[in-house]
């Protein structure tokens, strides 16, 4: 049989109709090419970092002490490193003195704020002081107009002279009548009337001598005079305004603000420790520090305490006064009170940063002479910035550890270190991987 020219011919590929552009099976080698590529590319980051981690964990386990290859920063001084002694910073139990300090937030307060207000009714005729000035009592700060109770007070006077003469005049037709009724000249009856007479304008005098006193009052209250020496406000009103007692706003603020006063409130547990002082007579010092509670304003004392306790809040009120010499306390202002109620001398200190909590309670890490540490329950007292109390569970002497104590277990050996300066009781910091390697001088003793 014949076979059909197609059948028996190989097939031939059909030829690139544009040379320039690459073939099908060209892009595939292409495409396989950049998938490798980008595989190998993958893989040698991979491992680039699986071995930065492992160099890193090597620097990191050498660096506090560590005696893997490449040594650390304790390399060369003993052979420190996760197999040997944990290196630690430790300061010694000290006797010393802790103020007992109670912290409350406050509220300047002046001991006297006037609004200065007219007691009569007339336009303002002249403002005598300037705004935000020191005044003192007694000081005229502003005037009224005076003519209309002037004339009111002369008015006063002259009715006051008509009823002084009738009284006199019929005082005198008393004594007459008196006499004229002794030599049975007139009746009984006509004395009697006289001398009712009498009383009558002895009363009108009295009420116009009153007439009188009220419009030189009234004169007086013209000048509107400073009741306490403090400073004045802002001017409320203007010269030439219409003023009256029923003002709402009136002419101006004073504050006395030398001396001054700052309330501040504790919480009512502190009754009994505060009320004894006060009942002691103690002279409580209080300071006045600002907002954030880092510039100490002033200094002054405490002045007295609230009769009551708040029971929404649970506190209690109190009053501190300062001098205010130098303006450093402003009225109103908001300032943090600490009051020195009293100090505990002999007490057993450490630092702050020695404090552990734990489910039992506080507990401090204390190194023994073989360079092992051990767990101590600690019951503690009054704190004091970065020193606090110790009731029980130390000694004075006795090592305990201010840093490190996170890595630490009850019956670690470790390598206690004194800080630079063995007499400060604030912790001292290891310097960081990298950093600014801090001086340790090695704990051999107390």
């Amino acid at each position: 049989m014949s076979q059909s020219p197609n059948e028996s011919d190989p097939p031939k590929t059909s030829p690139n109709p544009d040379p320039g552009r690459p073939t099908v099976e060209e892009k595939r080698s292409n495409r396989r090419a950049v998938l490798w590529s980008l595989l190998i590319l993958l893989l040698a980051g991979i491992g680039a970092m699986l071995v930065h981690r492992h160099q890193t964990a090597q620097r990191t386990g050498a660096g506090f002490g560590g005696g893997g290859p490449g040594g650390g920063r304790f390399a060369g001084r003993g052979g420190f490193g996760m197999s040997g002694p944990l290196p630690v910073v430790v300061n010694a139990v000290r006797k010393g003195d802790i103020n007992i300090i109670l912290k409350g937030l406050g509220t300047v307060t002046p001991l006297a704020t006037v609004t200065l207000r007219t007691q009569i009714s007339g336009y303002l005729s002249e403002v005598r002081f300037t705004e935000g000035q020191m005044v003192n009592k007694g000081d005229v700060l502003a005037e009224i107009d005076p003519r209309p109770y002037e004339v009111a007070l002369e008015q006063a006077q002259g009715q006051l002279l008509q009823a002084q003469a009738q009284y006199k005049e019929a005082q005198i037709d008393l004594d007459r009548y008196v006499t004229l009724s002794a030599q049975d000249s007139i009746s009984k009856q006509q004395v009697d009337a006289q001398r009712a007479l009498v009383t009558q304008y002895e009363g009108l005098t009295k009420t116009y001598q009153g007439t009188v006193d009220s419009a030189k009052l009234n004169l007086t209250y013209c000048h509107v005079t400073a009741p306490v020496s403090g400073r004045v406000g802002l001017r409320l009103v203007d010269p030439g305004n219409y003023v009256t007692p029923g003002d709402a706003n009136g002419i101006v603020l004073l504050t006395q603000v030398k001396p001054i006063t700052v309330i501040f409130t504790l919480p009512e547990d502190n009754i009994p420790s505060v009320v004894k002082q006060v009942r002691a007579g103690a002279k409580i010092r209080v300071d006045a520090y600002n907002r954030d509670d880092t510039v100490k304003l002033a200094s002054g004392t405490l002045s007295t305490i609230d009769n009551t306790v708040d029971p929404t809040t649970g506190t209690f009120k109190l009053r501190a006064i300062f001098a205010n010499d130098d303006d450093a306390l402003f009225p109103n202002q908001f300032v943090n009170a600490a009051m020195l109620l009293d100090v505990e001398r002999g007490a057993t200190v450490v630092p702050t940063s020695a404090i552990e909590r734990g489910q039992a309670g506080s507990f401090v890490y204390v190194v023994g002479d073989d360079n092992k540490v051990s767990a101590k329950t600690v019951t503690l007292g009054p704190t004091e910035g970065e020193r606090v109390a110790v009731l029980t569970g130390v000694s004075v002497g006795e090592k305990v550890v201010v840093d490190g104590a996170d890595r630490l277990k009850d019956g670690m050996e470790v390598a206690a270190q004194f800080p630079t300066s063995p007499d400060s009781n604030a912790p001292a910091k290891a310097a960081a991987p990298g950093g600014e390697h801090r001086r340790w001088r090695p704990a051999t003793g107390n």
